[in-house]
């Protein structure tokens, strides 16, 4: 067996730290908060490195966008509904930051109850032991009977449920994402796995009326990624439903020749999944735009981003 000899070290070539080019220095460093610090104070004195950086770099973007007159979509699951964020999202919508929503069909459930008794999201373990799981006689009908009314005319079913809620008898309509989009008549698009809803068990389903609403909201997204170019597209807390259909309503527009090139595309959850890492980051910007996936629990980050938003905006 060949011997080696530990290597001596003397003959060692080094140079100035001086010189030397480094990625973190002083000048990125935070700054301590102070008491009274206003929000643009607090974002000032974030440190100017990775996650802080690209929360600035997403507000900016978003807010660029805007003044240009490009599109910003919200693309979300029903959490952001549970965790409380409405009024935030509804008062981006008043300001004209966001220009559409798409979501799921779980965020009509928990919109609905929330305008209707101000209250939503049940014991889920324990109403199954029972059988009694989104059993709850008033959003099963009407959810239902909201889809059914709206397809009739022709709408999708964020339409839909939008115009029920805000032309019903709804104690806290004011608090609805879905009837705020309505009356400030932002698209508000919902895709549907059937199956996958408390409003599917239910005796008022129409399989034929839930599937044309959401292929109607299926097209209507296509066409606002059509005229995405230059704009936003973010998803907030949508680990598969809401990427695989951005994948497919982007492809649908490239593939009918629309440029939907340079796009800013986000990714916002507390865990960052495969399919929001490659749907909605990775593979609609390969060729060009940028992506950023800001990691955080909803309750905190997206509050903060809006914020971010606000500061820019004046």
């Amino acid at each position: 067996m060949k011997k080696y000899r530990p290597l001596s070290l003397k003959a060692v070539k080094s140079y100035s730290l001086c010189a030397r080019a480094s990625k973190v220095s002083v000048a990125s460093f935070s700054e301590p908060p102070a008491r009274g610090d206003s929000i643009a104070d607090f974002l000032a004195k974030l440190p100017d490195v990775y996650a802080a950086r690209d929360l600035k770099a997403v507000a900016t973007a978003i807010v660029s966008a805007r003044e240009r007159g490009k599109p910003v979509i919200l693309g979300m699951g029903a959490h952001p509904v549970k965790l409380g964020l409405s009024p935030v999202i509804i008062e981006l919508m008043k300001r004209g930051v966001l220009t559409a929503i798409a979501t799921n069909g779980a965020s009509t459930v928990h919109d609905f109850e929330i305008a209707l008794v101000g209250h939503t999201s049940e014991d889920v373990a324990r109403e199954l032991c029972n059988g009694t799981f989104g059993m709850a006689q008033e959003t099963g009908r009407g959810v239902n009977l909201a889809i059914k009314k709206g397809v009739k005319k022709g709408y999708g079913i964020g339409k839909s449920v939008g115009e029920y809620i805000s032309k019903g008898v709804f104690k806290y309509k004011d608090k609805s994402i879905f009837s705020k989009a309505y009356r400030l008549g932002v698209p508000i698009t919902v895709h549907v796995a059937v199956g996958t809803d408390i409003v599917h068990m239910h005796p008022e389903a129409d399989g034929a009326a839930i599937g044309k609403g959401s292929m109607s909201d299926f097209r209507l997204l296509a066409a606002i990624i059509a005229d995405l170019e230059g704009g936003v597209y973010l998803n907030l807390g949508s680990a598969v439903v809401l990427p695989e259909v951005f994948l497919k309503a982007l492809n649908v527009a490239r593939n009918l020749g629309h440029k939907v090139q340079d796009i800013t595309t986000v990714n916002m959850d507390f865990v960052q999944h495969y399919r929001p890492g490659e749907n909605v980051l990775k593979r609609p910007t390969s060729a060009n735009g940028r992506n950023y996936a800001l990691t955080g629990h909803h309750e905190i980050m997206f509050p903060l981003l809006a914020a971010a938003v606000m500061e820019e905006l004046k």
